[in-house]
């Protein structure tokens, strides 16, 4: 009981530091914005008609095309819309395979340790070594060019570091008094894995999934610059490739779409990481 109430109190006051920063705030209004719009377009509900022809190719902004028109006379704006959807799925399965991979073998090599331990410190110690963006660019050509490779790529090469943080944090609560108190009432080891240790490192993860979510939306921009990214729809990336040849022509408007919405979700999840981060972790609290 008295441990409820502590995870409460730890919960209820992150919720108030968090709201009571007006920058926090502002940050999560506009990750709740982009989530509504990438929602809205994969419903095809907004931009669905993104790939019509609107007006005449390269048409600058003006009122009646808000960002302009591309080379096929395709409205800039739709498309960025489009992307959002793409930047916004891809950062959410990315980070829900990163929790996942990351929290079930840190999970088992902290709490288990001896052989088990071995196996998966050598592992990811090994996979760690190989540069990320080799690693990226093997999974997508194995897996081929798609929104597939792109939430495979990414899902399997970023959960090293998350892997380590809760190996870490198993190996220091797994011989702690609420550990020992469960073991002496029977409990078994998936009970003391999940109910009682896992709860405890909970904020980790959380903090973990939203530096991730930023991380896997530029990686994706990168991936689709190189070409081995999203085929078929819009993303910022392919609309940053495209931009290139335009910009020889005076036309910025579509490379100032794509990184002006780019750059405004990635502050944003940046500044809400480092608030979640220094109100759920309890090691930064007073300072």
């Amino acid at each position: 009981m008295m441990n409820e109430q502590k995870s409460k109190s730890l919960w209820s006051h992150a919720w108030d530091s968090l709201i009571s920063d007006k920058l926090t705030v502002l940050s999560m209004i506009i990750v709740v914005a982009y989530s509504l719009i990438a929602v809205t377009s994969a419903l095809g509900l907004i931009a669905g008609d993104w790939s019509q022809e609107v007006g005449p190719s390269y048409a600058a902004p003006s009122s009646d095309y808000i960002f302009g028109l591309d080379i096929f006379g395709r409205s800039v704006f739709a498309k960025t819309i489009k992307g959002t959807e793409v930047a916004m799925s891809v950062g959410l399965v990315t980070g829900i395979l990163t929790v996942i991979i990351g929290v079930f073998l840190g999970a088992l090599a902290g709490y288990f340790g001896g052989k088990v331990d071995e196996v998966i410190v050598w592992f990811y110690t090994t996979f760690s070594s190989i540069p990320s963006i080799m690693l990226l660019v093997g999974i997508c050509f194995i897996v081929g060019k798609g929104i597939l490779a792109v939430y495979l790529s990414l899902g399997l090469t970023s959960w090293v570091s998350l892997c380590r943080l809760i190996r870490g944090e198993f190996i220091r609560h797994k011989d702690r008094e609420y550990v020992q108190a469960a073991t002496a009432i029977g409990g078994g080891d998936y009970r003391k894995i999940f109910k009682h240790i896992l709860p405890n490192v909970l904020h980790i993860v959380i903090i973990n999934f939203s530096l991730q979510f930023q991380v896997a939306i530029k990686s994706e921009v990168i991936l689709s610059y190189l070409g081995l990214g999203v085929q078929g729809v819009p993303s910022w990336g392919t609309m940053i490739n495209d931009a290139k040849l335009e910009l020889a022509r005076g036309n910025w408007w579509q490379l100032a779409a794509a990184t002006a919405a780019m750059m405004i979700v990635v502050l944003a999840f940046n500044i809400l990481g480092d608030s979640l981060r220094d109100a759920l972790d309890p090691k930064l609290k007073g300072k």
